[in-house]
Order: structure tokens, then C-alpha cells, then sequence
């Protein structure tokens, strides 16, 4: 049991000034792989893919359904660019963007009973349990029934996957597209280490690939940029710990249930994954439509790369989910 090699070469691509926030970096890590080992990822997932592979050429295959839409979920660490990617494709094809904030606080909104009862749990920072936030995507979907649709933030566990299954299933309409974002650990810190924001606008800027005109400041209003309080190397691996442990078993229930389904895109940036996604997109999915701007920004809001999505808001309270 070790820590992904890729977590311990992380410091390598820090720049000459970023020294102590490196140093800084490794200590960290040195801790965490004493305190809390996990298993060789990139390992396991060549194995995944291997497993699926094997089924797709004994005939298995995916749960069919009557609707050819397309019914997407994507699976990616923390930071790995799944909002960014959901927000292309949304602009590229017309495609519904379906987040767990919009389901919690659509149902509290509306005043329903599934509403009620989340509002209780949320008012209490409780813990959304599974079948409750199960039957709240269910419901939430079936909004979307005619409509092709990306699901983000959900299912995060394997208990999740299986339950979101069977529902999806039973109503002929399973899922027919995951997409599992490979992005090496070393990559991922390195943006959380180059990522500023304006608080008051929320804009991003990031060191590497869109910096500020000036460094230390905001393009449009001259004020200063801040760190996000959880864009941090102890967050990050206190979230990745978590993706290991929870979320990662989900590719081989896909493996072994979807394997015609499932793709593995490996890049260190959104744009070198951009052409692969789109190839496994587009024949599942040929009609193009924009969307709005507005629409666009409400994506990036909700799939933001870095946000932890056990995490959601509403109102001035926050929802937890397993």
C-alpha cells in the first residue's frame, strides 16, 4: 500500500519561486503517506481498464435503454478539470447540466416533501443520506426526460452507483457514457498552487495558463487577489485521500456492468483531454446547440474544477453529502 508515485514527484514541476511553498508541499506529503497510505491508483487503473477490456471482448455489455440519448457522468479527482469539460460540452452540444446544488435547492424551493426533509438535515448540518439523495436525482431527471444530460457531483460512492443504477435502469433509461479524467496528482497541485481568485467577483486566475494582467491583482477592478481558505496542498490531499477511498471504486462496478461504456482520458490540461472527449462524445451525440452565456457561467459556477462536492449550498446553510 504507497501513495501514487505521481504524488511524490509533485514538487518537481515548482518553479524557482514557488521554493518554499514546494518545501512546504513535500513536508506535507511526507505525512500524509506515513499517516495515511493508499493504493498505487495509476496501477489499479490500468487493471480496471484491462478488466474492462476483457468484458467487452467476452460480449458483455451495458444495460440498453429505449431512449438513445445521452446520459453522461464523469468520474475525476478533485481539480482534474470536470467543470471545465462540462462546461464545453455544454456550450458544444445540448446537452441539460444536472449538479447536486441544483437538485437540493430546487426540491426546498418547490416546498416538497423530499424538499422538507433536506431542509431539516441542512438546517441541522446533517448528512444527506444515500436513498434520499437517490430519490432526489431520480426526481430531478425526470425533468430531463427528453433531453440529453450530464450528472455532476453524483453518485460519489459505490453504494451511490449501485442504487443510481438500478433506478436509472428500471426506467429504461441507464446510463450510457462515463468518462473517468486522468489527470496525474503532480499536475492538480501545481494549479492549486498557481490559482488566485478575486473573492468579490469570483473571478479565476491562475499562474500558469491565465494570469492576471498585473500580477497580484484583479484585471477589472484593480483590487488585491486572494487563496481560496481550501486551495491548500493538506485540503487537496485530504480530498484526494478521499476520491481513493470512496469514489475510485465506482470503475470497477463500471467495468464489470459497463465496460462499452467507460473511457479513460489521460492529460495534464483540459485542452489535451478536450479532442478525446469529443470523440467519445460525438457519436453518442451529433446535435449541436450553445447555450446561452448566462447558462455557461451557472455551469462553471456549479462544476468548478477545485470545489468539494460533498459540500453544497443553499441559501446561507450547507448541504453534506456522503
Amino acid at each position: 500500500m504507497r501513495v501514487p508515485r505521481s504524488v511524490f514527484y509533485a514538487t518537481r514541476a515548482a518553479r524557482p519561486s514557488q521554493s518554499a511553498a514546494a518545501h512546504r508541499l513535500a513536508s506535507v506529503l511526507r505525512l500524509y503517506s506515513t499517516a495515511t497510505p493508499v493504493r498505487d491508483y495509476e496501477a489499479q487503473l490500468r487493471g480496471v481498464l484491462d478488466k474492462a477490456a476483457r468484458n467487452v471482448e467476452a460480449g458483455v455489455r451495458a444495460p440498453e435503454g429505449d431512449d438513445p440519448r445521452l446520459r453522461l457522468i464523469m468520474v475525476a479527482k478533485p481539480g482534474a478539470g470536470k467543470g471545465t469539460l462540462s462546461s464545453r460540452l455544454v456550450k458544444k452540444y445540448n446537452l441539460n447540466f444536472i449538479s447536486t446544488g441544483d437538485v437540493l435547492r430546487h426540491e426546498i424551493g418547490a416546498g416538497s416533501e423530499l424538499g422538507k426533509q433536506v431542509e431539516k438535515i441542512v438546517a441541522e448540518g446533517g448528512l444527506v443520506p444515500d436513498e434520499l439523495m437517490v430519490e432526489l436525482v431520480r426526481k430531478e431527471l425526470d425533468r430531463h426526460v427528453d433531453a440529453s444530460w450530464i450528472l455532476d457531483g453524483f453518485p460519489r460512492t459505490l453504494s451511490q452507483g449501485r442504487m443510481l443504477n438500478e433506478v436509472l435502469t428500471s426506467e429504461g433509461r441507464p446510463l450510457n457514457l462515463i468518462v473517468n479524467l486522468n489527470v496525474p496528482d503532480s499536475v492538480i497541485l501545481s494549479r492549486i498552487q498557481a490559482r488566485w481568485v478575486h473573492l468579490p467577483s469570483g473571478r479565476v486566475y491562475n499562474d500558469d495558463f491565465n494570469p492576471p494582467k498585473t500580477p497580484g491583482v484583479d484585471d477589472e477592478t484593480g483590487e488585491p487577489l486572494s487563496k481560496r481558505p481550501d486551495d491548500t496542498p493538506e485540503v487537496f490531499i485530504k480530498r484526494l485521500r478521499s476520491y481513493y477511498e470512496a469514489t475510485a471504486p465506482l470503475l470497477e462496478m463500471y467495468a464489470a456492468e459497463y465496460p462499452d461504456c467507460l473511457h479513460s482520458l489521460t492529460g495534464n490540461t483540459s485542452d489535451e483531454i478536450w479532442p478525446q472527449l469529443m470523440a467519445v462524445v460525438a457519436p453518442l451525440h451529433e446535435r449541436a446547440d450553445a447555450y446561452a452565456a448566462e447558462e455557461d457561467a451557472h455551469v462553471r459556477e456549479e462544476a468548478d474544477d477545485m470545489r468539494d462536492t460533498t459540500e453544497v449550498h443553499v441559501g446561507d446553510k450547507t448541504a453534506h453529502i456522503r
